[in-house]
């Protein structure tokens, strides 16, 4: 099979290998999309993400795969051959502290794929087959593009990150930040009740796709820089702000216009930031973390293949494989890109 392995920052490489072959419980899955993510990018182009992850030893990338399932291993009686399938990347435990607490978002021995955090690295699924686990076998129908079904990783963050933010009915959400994660969490808070949803960022084709995936109202902050005092009335007029932007200056802004009381969900990760503590204390606002996703996997593919939630907008250049730089090239291009992904079967 190939895969798409990284051997140091711009050394990415096209290899064979063999492929293995599922055991007990088991399921091998031929790849037929894979989406890039912010995390493949910073191991793409910088080779880590921040001084504490490094990639140390080759390491196959991607997390964000859907796909059809090739063989399956004895006992599996979930999915069988010819089925489409999104794959989970998420493996935790099921036997440490969290994982029984019913917090696996935070096992201690998690094995998520293309992640060099651990040594040896756990491997991704940038490749023609993967073998998985049955239970990370969601199965999607047979009218959903593939294309679609490999949205659902990502999809799975920002609802567990609206479930952070507690009740969502009738809300004004504030969310910063229109990556793939920003307008897909655009797309949650609406699909989770919200009453007004405002999107921000710099880059106007990204706002385009915030519109697309349900914001009422989008501002460029970098054209319209007094766009949201207005919403700085009264102490504030909205009740979350869901920040995907990782930028301390998007994060600082929207202290101003959250309420007292209000939430404030950082799901960006963009290093380490200051933020002005009196402002949260005066105004009691709640600072809450979000981390990956468990339940919501499957939520996300339910809401996907439903239609409840189109992630079809989200998707703008589908590559192939043996394209792999000109894809990561392309997919850290905020004005030409959204989501990109490679494609297997060719």
């Amino acid at each position: 099979m190939r895969a798409a392995v990284l051997h140091a920052a711009k050394d990415l490489r096209i290899e064979t290998r063999e492929a293995a072959e599922p055991g007990p419980g088991q399921v091998r899955v031929r790849i037929a999309n894979g989406g890039i993510c912010g995390s493949d990018l910073h191991y793409y182009f910088e080779g880590g993400i921040g001084d504490a992850i490094r990639v140390r030893e080759p390491i196959i990338l991607g997390h964000e795969v859907a796909g059809i399932v090739d063989s399956v291993g004895a006992g599996v009686t979930t999915v069988a051959p010819g089925a489409k399938v999104a794959l989970n990347p998420s493996r935790p435990c099921s036997a440490c502290r969290y994982c029984l607490a019913g917090t696996p978002n935070h096992c201690l021995n998690m094995r998520f794929y293309g992640s060099a955090m651990p040594m040896p690295h756990i491997q991704g699924a940038f490749a023609d087959f993967v073998v998985a686990e049955e239970v990370q076998c969601v199965p999607v129908p047979d009218s959903l593009p593939l294309a679609s079904a490999a949205v659902a990783e990502p999809l799975s963050v920002c609802l567990h990150a609206v479930r952070r933010a507690g009740p969502m009915l009738g809300r004004r959400v504030l969310v910063t930040g229109q990556g793939p994660i920003g307008v897909l969490a655009v797309a949650a808070a609406r699909a989770a009740g919200a009453g007004e949803i405002v999107a921000t960022d710099v880059v106007d084709e990204a706002l385009e796709t915030s519109r697309r995936m349900g914001a009422d109202r989008t501002i460029n902050v970098a054209a319209e820089t007094d766009a949201l005092a207005g919403y700085g009335a009264d102490k504030g007029r909205f009740d979350v702000l869901l920040e995907a932007s990782g930028n301390q200056a998007a994060i600082r802004g929207a202290l101003d216009v959250v309420r007292p009381g209000g939430v404030l969900v950082l799901i960006g990760l963009g290093g380490e930031i200051t933020l002005p503590m009196n402002t949260v204390v005066a105004k009691e606002l709640e600072l809450r973390g979000t981390f990956r996703f468990h339940e919501e996997f499957h939520w996300a593919v339910d809401c996907i293949a439903s239609g409840r939630i189109d992630v079809a907008p989200v998707i703008s250049d589908i590559i192939p494989l043996a394209e792999a730089d000109r894809a990561f090239a392309l997919a850290a291009d905020r004005r030409q890109s959204m989501k990109v992904q490679l494609a297997f079967d060719g």
